[in-house]
């Protein structure tokens, strides 16, 4: 790697607002916000609106799509016009 063009690589705290999460990780992603961290030290804050903890597919509450009748729906707008004559 050349020297004096890559951005500082050092510990951040992700916080996810809606959940509750917070995790300490490496990021050459800045803030000026800081949050003191359970080891005592003192870590720069990114605020996230959506993490594992607060993301429907991984919490399990996502919508089901009502995917039924959709052919249905379908053939009654636009009428069935690709049937072969005499079948």
């Amino acid at each position: 790697m050349k020297p004096g063009i890559h951005p500082e690589y050092r510990p951040v705290v992700f916080r996810d607002n809606a959940g509750g999460l917070a995790f300490l990780t490496r990021s050459t992603a800045t803030s000026s916000k800081t949050v003191e961290w359970e080891d005592g030290n003192t870590y720069p804050v990114i605020d996230v609106e959506i993490s594992s903890a607060s993301h429907p597919f991984y919490t399990g509450k996502s919508r089901v799509l009502d995917t039924a009748g959709r052919v249905e729906r379908f053939e009654r707008r636009y009428g069935i016009t690709s049937r072969k004559a005499g079948s």
